[in-house]
């Protein structure tokens, strides 16, 4: 179960400027289903995870990582019982980002079987449209790997 957090401030109290006296902003951050981890738990949350993990590498100045960060929210939500969706602070977190070379953000990489999955890297903003296409193909081609798997050794019952 996740938080749910309202936020409203008015712009008089933070600015001077004449013009956006009147700017107002209301948020709100739903319970999420998003890990965000570091490096001491990177080992735990996704090389040794009993599911597919799909990682996200982030900045808090970054802004395609702000654009889809609603994005990876609904899809942790949606996906919760298949895949586990990790975040990383790119500035907090330096060793993973030159382990897996990140040179892009947002960047995303799916891990099985404490593996990074062979062309599951993806860069920069996506529309959630797009995201659940890039899951839903990782997602199958990690059953059909299986699939073969199970069919080369059978499980004996």
């Amino acid at each position: 179960m996740g938080f749910i957090r309202f936020s409203f401030y008015s712009s008089q109290t933070r600015t001077t400027c004449p013009k956006l006296r009147y700017f107002r902003q209301f948020t709100v951050t739903c319970g999420t289903t998003i890990t965000e981890i570091n490096e001491t738990q990177f080992n735990n949350t996704v090389l040794k995870a009993d599911r597919p993990v799909l990682v996200e590498f982030v900045a808090k100045w970054c802004g395609p990582c702000r654009l889809i960060s609603p994005t990876m929210e609904s899809l942790a939500q949606e996906y919760e019982d298949r895949l586990t969706v990790a975040k990383i602070d790119d500035y907090a977190n330096p060793r993973l980002i030159e382990e897996y070379k990140v040179y892009g953000l947002s960047t995303l990489i799916h891990f099985k079987n404490g593996q990074k999955v062979t062309e599951s890297r993806r860069e920069g903003a996506i529309t959630k449209v797009k995201l659940k296409d890039y899951v839903d193909a990782l997602l199958e081609s990690i059953s059909v790997s299986q699939r073969r798997v199970e069919i080369l050794f059978p499980s004996r019952v």
